[in-house]
């Protein structure tokens, strides 16, 4: 099958979920991650399989193969069976290559090792401060600690995922309503601490690249992520390629009003989209439906509402038809084939999918609804997010740490 034929999944800098293989020197780097997005989603695999698959030639896949060997990116092990002839050596990703992870939020980080296949060797959760240095300190400070713990293993790099807008070209958060830290520079920070190569991202992206690397958006070609957490972000594949749009502010949808008379949102206008759609709304839906309770956290929220608590099943509806409200801003706008639907709330999809659902079949102007696809990772799409986020920036370029 040829390499535009193949529906692979994609990542932002080249667009393996339709990338036609080239034959430039400059186009070094875009077969090398076809090969290697190839051995990910078909591991164990031969070299003559990659050929086939990507439509490159056996030369010049062997290259690419011994390139992704020597910086240590893939491994060889195991044979396969055949008929007849020399059996081929198999390929798959480096099993001892990890990265750190974080998914940061405005009052904690969730922090994690995590392999090339997404797997997880190791995961905490972190309170933070509310002052940039002193809170990416004392995760500086937790990672480490884990590398410690995980020495037997080869680390590639950090990957964060942000509450707020990364500038593609400075790498500098730019815009972070519910984290004030913009204007330090988080990433030279984490960099300078660890001696790892740090990548940083909006939440939202990182959670869309995760869906793309592993998980289940073959074939899709236009779609938006939204996630929705403390606040509500957006991520828009377009035409296979993910939009930043100038500065990185594309999908800010939720901070567009829907009621402008509405509460204050953190933004400094009144009634933005994530006023009646983020956890901290579903928490205010209880406490107005049950104002005899005592203050819960979301996940108890969540909890309670798959016990069947009214209060808690009215709160979560609640925020679900504020999330439906939104949906409109997304089709008219983008027409995608689909939305994924990212964040806790996806584990209360028997509640909440069936008013979403309902909201995008009544949101289109005309033709054929876009398809509500809850994420595949839940509250771990962030963190899978991150590890994707910095596969696809440094698997290219560079070689893994010793």
């Amino acid at each position: 099958m040829a390499a535009n034929e193949r529906k692979e999944r994609g990542i932002r800098r080249v667009d393996l979920a339709y990338a036609e293989v080239a034959s430039s020197e400059l186009a070094r780097d875009v077969n090398r991650d076809v090969i290697l997005e190839i051995v990910r989603s078909r591991q164990p695999v031969s070299r003559a399989d990659l050929s086939r698959l990507s439509g490159l030639q056996p030369s010049t896949v062997s290259a690419i193969a011994e390139e992704l060997l020597r910086d240590k990116w893939i491994a060889e092990g195991g044979t396969a069976t055949r008929p007849r002839g020399r059996r081929p050596m198999m390929l798959s990703l480096n099993p001892e290559l990890v990265m750190l992870v974080a998914d940061v939020r405005p009052m904690q980080a969730i922090l994690a090792v995590v392999d090339l296949n997404g797997r997880f060797l190791a995961r905490e959760v972190l309170p933070l401060a509310t002052g940039a240095e002193k809170a990416l300190q004392a995760m500086v400070d937790r990672m480490q600690e884990m590398r410690a713990r995980q020495s037997s293993h080869t680390f590639v790099g950090v990957g964060i995922s942000l509450p707020g807008r990364v500038d593609p070209a400075t790498q500098q958060l730019v815009h972070a309503p519910n984290l004030k830290w913009t204007g330090f520079d988080i990433k030279g920070f984490v960099q300078k601490q660890t001696g790892l190569p740090v990548e940083i991202d909006n939440a939202a992206n990182a959670c869309l690249l995760s869906e793309l690397w592993f998980g289940r958006m073959d074939g899709i070609r236009d779609a938006a992520l939204v996630t929705f957490a403390e606040g509500v972000g957006a991520s828009i594949l377009s035409n296979g390629h993910l939009i930043a749009g100038r500065g990185g502010l594309a999908g800010e949808f939720g901070h567009i009003p829907i009621e402008p008379e509405g509460l204050p949102c953190a933004c400094g206008f009144k009634g933005c989209w994530e006023t009646i759609a983020s956890t901290r709304a579903a928490l205010r839906y209880f406490a107005e439906a049950a104002p005899d309770q005592p203050k819960i956290t979301y996940t108890e929220l969540l909890h309670r509402a798959a016990e069947g608590q009214p209060a808690a099943v009215q709160a979560i509806s609640e925020q679900a038809r504020g999330i439906g409200r939104g949906l409109r801003f997304i089709t008219a706008s983008l027409s995608p084939e689909a939305i994924v639907i990212d964040g806790d709330i996806v584990s209360a999809w028997n509640i909440a999918g069936p008013i979403i659902e309902k909201a995008a079949q009544q949101s289109v102007l005309s033709g054929v609804a876009p398809r509500v696809i809850p994420s595949t990772d839940g509250e771990l799409g962030r963190l899978r997010g991150a590890a994707a986020v910095l596969l696809q920036r440094r698997s290219g370029t560079n070689k893994p740490e010793d």
